[in-house]
């Protein structure tokens, strides 16, 4: 069966993303190795992504601000944990001028302090905070930031893996351990919900380990996703920071009582990583597939121009559609519709639009003008499957038409993620789950393990190291499970999630 991307999922997984991303124009390598150019249509997601993340986050109190992209080395160096985490990933600048030296350029005014180039905001939004901060009557300060961030990046992939990303960033703090530990939980549910209702993803939430908590954490909560090489994505974090980087910042207060004390602080962040997620999880041998939550464009109105004579009343008509369809809601929005006016064959342009992943094409021509009707194609459905509605009713439906098409995709979705999920009680059960049988295309195996675990660090290690596989999150749904660890056969509390992951 032809495609219109090659390779497909089942020949070459990786390549197939990148297929995905061109084939779309999301996308594409910058000049800078490891930087990307977010191209219109994959801006255009993004900024779904910000505008509705955005509105949640204001919801829950949260306002936004923006702190600077340079970080003074010095405020890294007084959270060890937190620069020993990061120190690899880091860009440094230690000059602030260029000078011309036998007909090149080259640096110069070297920096009295080298600046790190953000890698995330903990420390300089710190110091911020210690200034703003004085007395409980200050708290709870709930601040977000959207932003760019620089983690140097060995081996990129486009959205998945960049030097540089975009993301938001939650910073605040708090009177008390249980507010802070509320705030946690509460950010946690809020990217669970947008991964749930807005992006049609099914997630597992949970607590990472000790050895995969951020760095200076006291504890870190994840939202985990599985694509369909049946792989997990970290697709949302949320730190309960505790007391360390206050003491490092000194956040500092004065308290109820008059005493001083030290704020609890939390932070936590999802990035455009999410659009990778999106396109595994979704996508098929065609392209981009996406959530109508998630279009850039809802619709796309293809107006068949192919005589000379049709061509005024069919523009006309295709002009009167969309403003019909732009008058209709879903989600509690306008829909979002586009009008293809290109002098291009309609075959060509439906491909394209296919390739793009946008929910409905919608087709009107000589023919569907005397009929009342149009052609509407879902991009859920098989390229060649057609309805022809009436124009009015089609109109009147588009709504629940699209709102019935996120559904399904949320429901394909978790539907997938709970065959590839199993129970496993045994190492061996446990090592032939993640072992390729198929050698020529061994990254397509496996999925989400739920198995007891010791809770030892030498023991996910161990299983790090021979298999390639993490523990993902345990798990903060369901009782506890008391058990014997198939590694170790030490005494397990309850099941986590392990799996393969980018």
């Amino acid at each position: 069966m032809q495609t219109a991307i090659t390779p497909t999922r089942a020949d070459n997984f990786p390549e197939w993303y990148q297929q995905v991303i061109k084939a779309a124009d999301l996308a594409e390598n910058s000049d800078v190795r490891g930087c990307m150019i977010i191209k219109p249509w994959g801006w255009g997601i993004w900024e779904n992504m910000q505008r509705q993340l955005d509105v949640m986050f204001k919801a829950t109190g949260h306002v936004n601000a923006y702190f600077p992209l340079f970080i003074p080395l010095s405020f890294l160096e007084k959270e060890a944990k937190h620069v020993e985490g990061f120190a690899k990933e880091c860009a440094v600048v230690t000059h602030h001028r260029l000078e011309e030296k036998d007909g090149k350029l080259v640096p110069a005014g070297e920096l009295n302090e080298p600046l790190i180039v953000r890698p995330t905001s903990e420390t300089i939004i710190g110091a911020a905070y210690a200034r703003w901060v004085q007395s409980y009557r200050d708290l709870p300060l709930l601040i977000n930031q959207w932003a760019n961030v620089v983690r140097w990046e060995m081996r990129p992939r486009l959205f998945l893996r960049t030097a540089e990303f975009l993301w938001q960033e939650g910073h605040t703090a708090h009177e008390t351990s249980e507010e802070a530990v509320v705030e946690t939980e509460t950010m946690l549910g809020v990217y669970e919900k947008f991964a749930r209702e807005h992006l049609a993803l099914p997630v597992f939430t949970g607590e990472k380990s000790e050895s995969e908590r951020f760095p200076g954490a006291v504890s870190t909560l994840c939202i985990e996703a599985m694509v369909q090489d049946r792989k997990a994505i970290q697709a949302g974090t949320s730190h309960f920071l505790g007391q360390n980087f206050s003491r490092a910042s000194g956040i500092e207060f004065a308290a109820r009582d008059g005493s001083r004390q030290l704020a609890w602080t939390t932070s936590w962040g999802v990035s455009t990583r999410l659009i990778g997620t999106l396109i595994m999880a979704h996508s098929d041998d065609d392209g981009l597939v996406l959530p109508p939550r998630m279009a850039p464009s809802q619709i796309v109105v293809l107006p068949i121009l192919a005589k000379e004579e049709s061509r005024a009343a069919v523009l006309e008509a295709a002009e009167k559609l969309a403003a019909q369809l732009r008058a209709q809601t879903a989600f509690g929005e306008p829909v979002r519709v586009e009008i293809d006016r290109r002098d291009a064959g309609g075959g060509v342009k439906n491909w394209e639009w296919i390739k793009k992943g946008v929910p409905l094409r919608v087709e009107i021509g000589p023919r569907d003008l005397e009929k009342g009707s149009v052609a509407v194609s879902r991009r859920d459905r098989g390229p060649k499957e057609k309805e022809f509605p009436a124009m009015a009713e089609f109109v009147a439906g588009v709504g629940a038409t699209l709102e019935a098409m996120q559904a399904a995709l949320l429901e394909r979705a978790t539907k997938f993620r709970d065959e590839h999920t199993r129970v496993i009680d045994s190492a061996e059960e446990f090592r032939a789950f993640f072992t390729p049988a198929n050698a020529e295309q061994p990254e397509i195996h496996g999925g989400f393990a739920l198995a007891h675990w010791d809770g030892r660090r030498e023991t996910e290690e161990k299983i790090k190291e021979e298999l390639k596989v993490t523990m993902r999150c345990i798990p903060r749904d369901g009782a506890a499970e008391p058990g014997v660890c198939p590694f170790s056969g030490q005494p397990s509390a309850r099941r986590v999630v392990f799996a393969k992951s980018y």
